[in-house]
């Protein structure tokens, strides 16, 4: 049976995918594992965020087993240092009898490091890693008060000794956001991309093998043109996947206002709002295929052959929005379905012009269109075949 081969399909009326479409939502908004999921990943969201503000801000101490005559001033010094440069750390000294003493300390983990004299100036002492702040703060401050002491024995000042060597660093663009956090949003739009591709696009296939299956596509085939089939299951999945993704990107920006980074939001939220727009044009594609994948199977054992080549297409966009950087991630910003995670994630650092998403959303809704185009034909040609699974030229091959 095809789709030409019945009179009541051809008079279908053209809008039924809506009724298709208002089913495939209503279906996903009655599944109580998809709105639990949504609630976990939304709260998920949320905490992450406001735990990474919590360490963020959270003050280290760092306790110091010190030695001989000045070495609380040192301590005292990168302390000072520290609260200047905007860290929230905490140097506290712990005076104790000789070098011998300060090392024992560290081996018993009583402080996490040691400071004693040596020829050279001072000794830091750790047990088996380096403290790269306890490192640079106090040499910092070692340095700085032998420069004050030098400059007294010669009759200067420390402050006539630095003059003209004053350097201050000005940002061109103060709103820029920071590297780290742009980082950790080009990993979230692309663990989304993911997230949302596969669950949703499962569930399209599923959906195609449990009608095919149960040989309720007939049934359909003889009300409806399989085309508008096809469309209702894409629209309904793509609607809510729409959905999804916003209530994500919303806790996501809700998170970053609430952990005090609401100075970025702008540009963060602009980045992510071109993410969403991306993903729901790439998606009409993607759940094309996944349709296709279902059709081309003929049970539920069938769809890991079938929807591998796509699951693995999927595995390596988020590689490349994880990994991609520099000129690849600029090319890979332009070439469809990855552009979905590149392009936004350069428009979050900041790396992308006004234009460039406007001219990659182009070019993803040709490759779309051309996609869905090809999909829909495979569809049609395997939906009602059910001797066996089906590959895409065999498909192809099946007369309308």
């Amino acid at each position: 049976m095809t789709e030409s081969s019945s009179p009541a399909t051809d008079a279908a009326p053209g809008g039924v995918w809506r009724i298709v479409a208002q089913r495939e939502i209503a279906v996903k908004l009655r599944d109580r594992n998809f709105l639990i999921s949504t609630a976990i990943t939304i709260v998920a969201i949320v905490a992450s965020l406001a735990l990474s503000g919590f360490i963020g801000s959270r003050t280290e101490t760092i306790e110091v087993a010190v030695a001989g005559t000045n070495a609380g001033q040192v301590i005292a010094t990168a302390d000072t240092l520290a609260d200047s440069a905007g860290k929230n750390i905490d140097f506290t000294a712990h005076e104790v009898a000789d070098t011998a003493a300060a090392e024992q300390q560290v081996r018993d983990e009583t402080v996490d490091i040691g400071l004693a004299p040596d020829e050279f100036g001072w000794r830091l002492i750790g047990r088996s890693a380096e403290n790269t702040d306890a490192a640079t703060y106090i040499t910092a401050a070692a340095q700085q008060l032998a420069m004050r002491q030098n400059a007294a024995a010669a009759g200067t000042s420390l402050e006539q000794l630095a003059r003209g060597g004053a350097v201050t660093y000005d940002l061109l663009d103060k709103a820029a956001v920071d590297p780290g956090l742009a980082k950790v949003v080009a990993f979230v739009f692309a663990f989304l991309f993911y997230l949302a591709s596969v669950l949703f696009g499962m569930a399209i296939a599923q959906s195609v093998i449990e009608e095919k299956q149960n040989r309720i596509v007939e049934i359909l085939a003889s009300a409806i043109p399989l085309r508008q089939l096809l469309i209702g299951k894409v629209a309904g999945n793509t609607v809510m996947a729409f959905g999804q993704l916003v209530l994500f990107v919303a806790a996501g920006l809700i998170g970053l206002a609430a952990t005090g980074r609401g100075d970025q939001i702008t540009q963060i939220g602009s980045a992510a709002g071109w993410f969403v727009v991306f993903f729901v044009v790439g998606f009409l594609a993607l759940a094309s295929l996944w349709a296709v994948a279902g059709a081309l199977a003929t049970r539920n054992e069938d769809l890991q052959s079938t929807a591998t080549p796509l699951s693995m297409f999927i595995m390596l966009v988020l590689f490349a929005g994880i990994f991609l950087t520099g000129t690849a991630r600029v090319v890979a910003s332009y070439v469809p379905i990855v552009s979905i995670v590149s392009m936004p994630a350069r428009l979050a650092d900041g790396t992308a012009a006004w234009w460039e998403p406007l001219i990659a959303l182009a070019i993803m809704a040709l490759a779309t269109y051309a996609v869905v185009v090809v999909a829909e034909k495979i569809y049609r040609r395997s939906l009602m075949q059910t001797q066996g699974r089906l590959t895409m030229r065999q498909a192809l091959a099946v007369e309308d």
